[in-house]
């Protein structure tokens, strides 16, 4: 048995074919779903890159334990499974976050692996002179900075001169792979691309696919900033046809995978995968991109499909399934035994009959919401219930973050843990969440409080839903799938909620009268303009406590006869939290994105 697996990142379900109406060309993600069962119902699990990876790997939620890092030494990995079983596993990617500190124990879980250079502000150029960015070039990114800037121009430049793509490179290795492999048995292939994610920097050939050459007379813009959006709509647009042309250049890499499957017979023997990490929004309800929002479908419901030759079905399917499944379904496939370690299932009986292999799934950020999706298509979003997103803790044998070792500071504040149930009897460390101006890394969830969304009535996630008794039901849920992973007994704490309590709809009522009382309090010895209050609430979000008095003692000076203008917060914001008008309106509109 042989099995394929596609693997794109930031690639939005909304822009394919086979899911949406937008024309979009994707003619082969078309062709795939009349030879594959799409998933209608696909969820991510944790968030973002890495731990969406972590999770292909060991079959299990991580989010609730643990942000971007390694693989631990306790983790089952599913490659290092089928390797160590005599399957051969192989791994060609452009993705520089496994080559990061906090990716760099994963690639060498398989037997094999190559990789390609260039992706967006991969260290790859070794010019030591800066380059010359133009002054057309539009700079202001609010998630970037100078250092990533230089080194994203110089693999641009380089990139456009040698006509090196890294995405082609990478399908150029892996057809290579299935050229050399293609009469063997028992291997197992993981081709994976950074594309469709920003920046959007794609051949001539697909750029103007969208928009006319000449058209757009804006500065370059192909990179969002991970925030609301603010900029014109010919930039807006503009950029959202780079992503789209850049998603028909994904689709092009996709072809020459079925062109070679159907060329030498593979259906008969071979499964194909093909998923991404996570979706991104492009303008949709003015955002930009991932991880400050709530996790709105744009992100967290995915394109997948999966061709099984044992069943060789097609066709729509309804039931949940999520990344966790992704591995228990590649090691019974290859005819191994799940590890009691993956919360995942295999998802063969999806694919034969369209049964449900799970009531419920869990999704999100840590340290932001905490997030449940049931088979009948409702989500339901748990926020944080104090200002300050405490308490929440990291678990970890292996302390790093995303580019670098922890901080000496933040070690030193760290405590051994009792071990969990997935950890082999290892205890772990634990450490204090990262923060910014007292909020998590991700998006602050309590600004925006619980929401609770119908897909069937509402696929668009614009109205939530006002309705207790769900709600009672879902968090009942929640609380059970949170004791499935094991998760520390702080993150029930964080939103609120008694792990051995069973709740009813009166409940939920008190809980919204408590949060109430929460904001009357933030509010009282003031009053406001009705968008003031909007504002300080969000800004309220942000801050510790202290932070907070000293706030309401400046709004208290400013004020005329303790009357709280708009304007006066937004005073307030320019003083204390930027130091420019521009970087004043992001923040201020980013603050006002909540209910």
């Amino acid at each position: 048995m042989k099995a394929i697996m596609v693997m794109f990142d930031s690639l939005s379900r909304r822009m394919l074919k086979p899911y949406s109406n937008l024309e979009v060309e994707t003619p082969n993600f078309e062709r795939l779903s009349k030879r594959a069962a799409t998933f209608d119902n696909f969820f991510v699990g944790s968030l973002p890159c890495m731990p969406v990876r972590r999770e292909l790997h060991t079959g299990r939620y991580n989010f609730l334990h643990r942000t971007w890092g390694p693989l631990e030494p306790y983790d089952v990995s599913m490659p290092e499974m089928l390797k160590k079983s005599g399957v051969y596993t192989h791994l060609v990617t452009d993705h520089m976050h496994y080559f990061d500190d906090g990716g760099a124990t994963y690639h060498k879980r398989y037997n094999s692996w190559e990789v390609f250079r260039g992706q967006a502000a991969d260290s790859w150029v070794s010019k030591m002179q800066d380059p010359e960015i133009p002054p057309h070039v539009d700079t202001m990114r609010k998630h970037t900075h100078k250092t990533w800037w230089k080194d994203y121009w110089k693999n641009h430049n380089k990139i456009k001169e040698e006509n090196y793509y890294p995405q082609i490179a990478t399908f150029d290795a892996g057809m290579q792979f299935l050229e050399n492999n293609v009469n063997e048995d028992n291997w197992f292939i993981q081709i994976e691309t950074f594309d469709p994610h920003e920046p959007f920097d794609v051949p001539d050939e697909f750029k103007y696919l969208y928009e006319k050459e000449g058209d757009y007379k804006g500065p370059f813009f192909n990179l969002p900033s991970y925030g609301v959006v603010l900029e014109e709509k010919d930039k807006v647009d503009h950029c959202a046809n780079l992503y789209k042309a850049l998603i028909t250049m994904c689709d092009r890499s996709l072809g020459r995978i079925l062109d070679f499957m159907d060329k030498n017979d593979m259906w008969k023997d071979t499964m194909l995968i093909v998923n991404c990490d996570h979706g991104l929004m492009v303008g949709e309800k003015d955002w930009w991109a991932k991880s400050v929002m709530p996790c709105y479908n744009e992100v967290s419901q995915l394109p997948f499909y999966l061709y099984d030759p044992r069943s060789k079905k097609s066709g729509r399917r309804k039931s949940l399934a999520q990344t966790i499944d992704i591995p228990a379904t590649l090691v019974d496939f290859f005819g191994l035994e799940i590890p009691e370690q993956m919360q995942g299932k295999s998802m063969l009986p999806i694919v034969e009959n369209d049964t449900p292999i799970r009531e419920y799934g869990l999704f999100g950020y840590h340290s932001s919401f905490i997030n449940i999706v049931d088979n009948d298509g409702h989500i339901y979003m748990r926020a944080s219930h104090n200002l300050g997103n405490t308490p929440c803790f990291e678990y970890t044998l292996m302390p790093t973050g995303r580019n670098s070792f922890f901080s000496v500071e933040r070690l030193s504040k760290g405590e051994l843990s009792p071990a969990f149930n997935f950890t082999k009897g290892l205890q772990l460390m634990k450490y204090p969440a990262e923060s910014k101006l007292g909020a998590p890394i991700f998006c602050n969830s309590f600004q925006y409080g619980n929401l609770l969304w119908d897909l069937n009535t509402d696929p668009e996630q614009l109205s939530p839903l006002d309705n207790p008794e769900l709600e009672a039901k879902l968090i009942n849920a929640l609380i059970q799938e949170m004791k499935n992973n094991d998760a520390p007994d702080e993150q029930y704490n964080r939103v609120g909620l008694d792990a051995n309590h069973l709740y009813s709809k009166n409940d939920v009522e008190k809980m919204r009268q408590e949060q109430k009382t929460v904001h009357e309090n933030l509010l009282k010895d003031f009053n406001w303009e009705q968008d003031a209050i909007t504002l300080f609430i969000a800004l309220a979000g942000i801050m510790k406590d202290p932070e907070i008095e000293d706030a309401r003692q400046y709004l208290k000076m400013a004020s005329v006869d303790n009357f709280i203008k708009y304007d006066t917060v937004i005073e307030l914001v320019n003083k204390k939290y930027v130091k420019n008008k521009e970087a004043g309106k992001y923040f201020i509109t980013k603050l006002m994105r909540n209910l």
